[in-house]
């Protein structure tokens, strides 16, 4: 919303913006009044956040108009927060999820205009998949959109809740992956510049200045990715289907100018640790 706000010029466009042009669905009780009250405290005019299962309110998605989407959909949901025609063809053991959060993107996709992007926070297993139900849905996806682009992202960055390690999967739908004939931007952006603190989470670290380290790193990871630009250890263009792994780490060049002594020194002391929690080593 803020950002939108930013490219209006009067305060008539703002409002309009604020009232009309953004919106949100959440089923969890918990989290819709987190959200709700946050949009409202920062003068949101009039909350368009809804508490709905989003697969029952397909129609209700289709009359917005709605042509950018952020989402972070569960990783393993169960039965009950899954799309009902999805879940008739699951067996009697199957429990949770098993696209990984896929077919709710899947869904979304299917109920926004063509001229849409999507960009969906997903487990890495999504995007390594190649079996199972993450496969059918990557295919899904690159039958009907183009995958613009992959970020790698910090392993602890949902610290201190979820532990899972995520990526955030940008897709165009205005055209089939193959018709586009696009190479893939895959960036390798794990080091955002914060730092776990206990009792406050992951917080911004500074320079001598106290200048913002993440704001300089943003504008590098933005500038990488809207001019397409390939960098040793950061970023990488690459073709892909939906066969492949869908991750920086798979095609990225090592930039091993990056290496120093200490980065060996860490890896001779997380094997010795290793061979004397196994075992291999041991004090008579």
């Amino acid at each position: 919303m803020t950002d939108a706000m930013d490219d209006c010029e009067t305060e008539e466009e703002r409002e309009e913006v604020k009232r009309n042009q953004i919106y949100g669905i959440e089923y969890e009780d918990g989290a819709f009044g987190l959200s709700s009250t946050n949009m409202l405290i920062h003068g949101d005019g009039n909350s368009n956040v809804i508490q709905a299962s989003m697969f029952e309110r397909g129609e209700w998605i289709k009359d917005k108009n709605i042509n950018v989407v952020l989402m972070n959909p569960p990783y393993n949901a169960t039965r009950k927060f899954c799309d009902p025609e999805y879940v008739k063809n699951w067996g009697s053991s199957k429990k949770e999820d098993p696209s990984k959060g896929f077919h709710f993107v899947e869904y979304v996709a299917r109920h926004i205009p063509a001229n849409s992007k999507i960009a969906v926070l997903l487990p890495m297993q999504a995007a390594i998949g190649n079996s199972g139900d993450v496969k059918k849905f990557k295919k899904k996806m690159l039958d009907n959109y183009t995958l613009e682009a992959v970020f790698s992202l910090p392993n602890e960055m949902f610290y201190p809740g979820a532990a899972a390690i995520a990526c955030c999967m940008i897709f165009d739908l205005s055209q089939k992956h193959e018709r586009s004939n696009k190479e893939t931007f895959f960036g390798y952006f794990k080091d955002d510049k914060f730092i776990k603190r206990k009792g406050l989470g992951r917080i911004e670290k500074t320079d001598s200045n106290g200048n913002s380290l993440w704001a300089s790193t943003k504008d590098e990871w933005l500038d990488l990715y809207k001019n397409k630009k390939e960098v040793p250890g950061l970023s990488v263009m690459k073709r892909v289907t939906w066969k492949d792994e869908w991750l920086a780490e798979a095609y990225m060049e090592t930039d091993y100018t990056t290496l120093e002594e200490s980065d060996f020194q860490k890896v001779l002391n997380d094997y010795l640790s290793y061979l004397i929690k196994e075992g291999y080593i041991y004090e008579d």
